[in-house]
């Protein structure tokens, strides 16, 4: 298969860890009695499914493991039934387990080492998969963060633009963003006062039963103040959440977002985020690890 061919089949799995007795990390491998081979936990996308909750709910169906999305690693591409296929994959931290039971999809699941999962898998590019994720450091935080969704046209709002309400092509968007945001289990949501960001996190809040905090440091400039000014703001409150560990989902601005997420990762790449869209960030203590696009 080559790069540029067009992708027949999509597919999400994830590399699910946990910590072992020694202080290191399990990984979980499964094994399918069709192909008689060890592999990542995988699986194909439903019509319209998110890649990211593909990638958890393949892994939740395979392996009985429930998990959190940390840090995107590699995509595998390769041909399958004639067609060209991209997995796309994630590093996933176990938080549950149910009572494997063996199928005709996937009849044993083993928890070994990552030395050990790399000489079991039978896929070269499994290999590499679980190369990657053993070169990234600790994740010991996590941030879903969203730029708030669609709201209309600031021309044809008459009042405050703080006030200024989602439409309903955003109130579809927030929707949809929910089940996604509550991937990474947050335990706080905080959102930029401007209504439209709270009610963007409003789903996600009625589905966790989480209070959503309003935090002024994700807000755009005020009269007088520089975007600068602003996205520094931004960034020191998210190296703060990240300090205290955990997951926390946080909804923010577009003149916000690009410059918080600049100064974090120190590169003036294309941090632009279109209304209702956002990242995963994965934090190791309060540096910024990995910034991917949900």
């Amino acid at each position: 298969m080559v790069d540029d061919e067009p992708v027949g089949i999509r597919a999400a799995g994830g590399v699910a860890w946990r910590p072992d007795a020694g202080g290191g990390v399990e990984v979980c491998l499964v094994h399918r009695p069709r192909y008689g081979d060890w592999s990542l936990p995988k699986g194909k996308l439903e019509s319209g499914e998110h890649p990211l909750l593909a990638a958890v709910r393949e892994v939740a169906e395979e392996s009985d493991v429930r998990a959190v999305p940390q840090v995107r690693l590699p995509t595998v591409r390769y041909r399958s039934e004639g067609r060209a296929k991209a997995v796309d994959y994630w590093s996933m931290r176990a938080v549950g387990e149910g009572g494997f039971q063996p199928g005709t999809e996937v009849d044993d699941v083993r928890w070994l080492g990552v030395d050990d999962a790399v000489r079991l898998v039978s896929y070269p590019h499994d290999a590499e998969v679980l190369a990657a994720f053993a070169a990234l450091p600790p994740v010991t935080a996590t941030t879903a963060l969203v730029r708030h969704a669609h709201a209309g046209r600031r021309a044809t709002w008459s009042g405050p633009d703080d006030g200024r309400p989602l439409d309903a092509e955003g109130e579809a968007q927030a929707e949809a963003l929910a089940p996604l945001l509550a991937l990474v289990r947050p335990t706080r949501l905080l959102s930029a006062s401007a209504r439209r960001c709270v009610q963007t996190l409003a789903p996600t809040a009625a589905l966790l039963d989480l209070p959503i905090e309003v935090c002024g440091d994700l807000d755009e400039p005020r009269p007088g103040q520089q975007r600068e000014e602003c996205a520094l703001a931004a960034a020191g409150r998210l190296v703060e959440l990240a300090a205290a560990g955990g997951s926390v989902g946080v909804c923010s601005q577009g003149k916000v977002i690009p410059g918080a997420l600049e100064r974090l990762t120190g590169r003036a790449d294309d941090w632009s985020t279109p209304k209702g869209g956002g990242w995963l960030l994965a934090f190791t203590a309060d540096r910024l690890l990995a910034a991917d696009r949900l």
